[in-house]
């Protein structure tokens, strides 16, 4: 950077500053932004949490319990949502302009790994593993998911996900066991198959993803170089395929009224529409021969530019949401089966109210085929996108419904 000469007026405008004292730092108050975070904040602080990931609906009812009993440390939480693509504008906008006033990010690896690529997040591990003991015993699927997150996020909640086949035993009688089964229904039925756009859509983006391990395709992490198999296939699909929703809510829907006989899906997907009674009770669930689990996982993040004593108050919060009793609540409705990122959570430890409905719509075969199945961690960021831009391009973008 060149050198500048400093004017007069500036440099008196400079001696002002310096007397009346300087302005607010990021994090949206005058506390400092780097350093050590101490043990607890030195007076009670406001946090704000940006949830891109449907995870409050999992994690709302931990943080607000803590908050309830941590008066000392949080006085107020305030809530707001946006779409993963939004994350990234907001949280540098806000950067840019020196004032973050989200302290607290809830995301999928979508919005974790947009903005690690950006340089977005304040790196919590190694430095406060100490203080998240419950990572510690994270289930093997959560550990590798927690993988993906390097330094920066902390995994809160987590599901194998799918890719699972859906549909109404009335309306098919003998379902597919296999991706070529599932190929010959499609041509068979012109219009029955159904999967939402994969980049709008998580049923959508695990059927992709779980595609290579069905076929024994050559690299199941490269899909520019490793899907040989997969885009074949797909391409051949498509030609059976009258449409792609942009919403798996739409497949729900279409799976109801008829409209669509076999839809993608996941176990949380599965579940909580029927608890809603989107979906009929009825409908079943189907693998496909050569299964793996495409697993998923929700984080904590944390913005460069939050002071230390928030930081300190989140720190205590993620050490909480990450003990036994908290993570019960994750199993809400199916939203996100199971939910808990830890061992030895069962059930019996959940509300009431989950399992009432976990009791009547859950499966029980869910637990064998999770323990039985391999366990894979989704794409990362820069393959994912390269995955959903072919897909756009090469296979059904014409046919999404708009």
């Amino acid at each position: 950077m060149s050198r500048k000469i400093v004017s007069g007026a500036a440099l008196a405008l400079t001696l002002l500053i310096a007397a009346c004292g300087a302005p607010d730092k990021p994090g949206g108050s005058s506390g400092k932004t780097d350093g050590p975070v101490p043990d607890k904040p030195g007076k009670a602080v406001t946090i704000n949490i940006l949830d891109v990931a449907g995870d409050l609906q999992l994690t709302q009812g931990m943080i607000d319990e803590f908050v309830s009993k941590n008066g000392d440390q949080i006085a107020k939480v305030t809530y707001s949502k946006a779409t993963a693509p939004e994350l990234v504008g907001k949280v540098k906008a806000q950067q840019n302009a020196g004032r973050v006033d989200i302290d607290l990010v809830l995301t999928g690896v979508d919005g974790l790994a947009a903005g690690i690529d950006q340089s977005l997040w304040t790196p919590l591990l190694p430095t406060y593993a100490s203080r998240l003991p419950g990572m510690n015993d994270y289930l093997p699927g959560a550990a590798a998911m927690q993988k993906l997150a390097g330094d920066f996020g902390v995994t809160v909640t987590y599901y194998p996900s799918g890719p699972l086949i859906e549909y109404l035993p009335a309306k098919v009688a003998s379902p597919p066991k296999s991706a070529a089964d599932l190929l010959a229904f499609a041509k068979a039925n012109p219009g029955a198959v159904q999967y939402a756009r994969p980049s709008n859509s998580g049923p959508g983006r695990t059927f992709l993803m779980g595609l290579p391990y069905l076929l024994g395709d050559s690299d199941p992490k490269d899909p520019v170089n490793g899907w040989a198999k997969t885009w074949a296939y797909l391409a051949e699909l498509n030609k059976y395929v009258t449409l792609y929703p942009s919403t798996t809510s739409e497949t729900m829907k279409n799976l109801a009224n008829g409209s669509a006989k076999i839809i993608a899906s996941t176990t949380g997907w599965d579940i909580n529409p029927r608890v809603l009674g989107t979906v009929p009770k009825e409908a079943a669930v189907g693998t496909l021969q050569g299964f793996h689990w495409v697993t998923d996982a929700h984080y904590a993040v944390v913005p460069k530019g939050v002071d230390v004593e928030k930081q300190a108050a989140i720190l205590n919060l993620l050490k909480d949401m990450l003990t036994p009793a908290q993570q019960a609540k994750a199993y809400d409705k199916g939203y996100f089966y199971p939910g808990p990122a830890i061992k030895d959570v069962p059930l019996s430890m959940a509300p009431q109210e989950s399992q009432q409905a976990l009791g009547e719509y859950g499966r029980p075969e869910y637990e064998q085929l999770i323990a039985s199945n391999p366990l894979e961690v989704p794409l990362d960021a820069k393959a994912l996108v390269a995955a959903f831009d072919k897909w756009d391009r090469e296979i059904g973008g014409a046919k999404v419904k708009k």
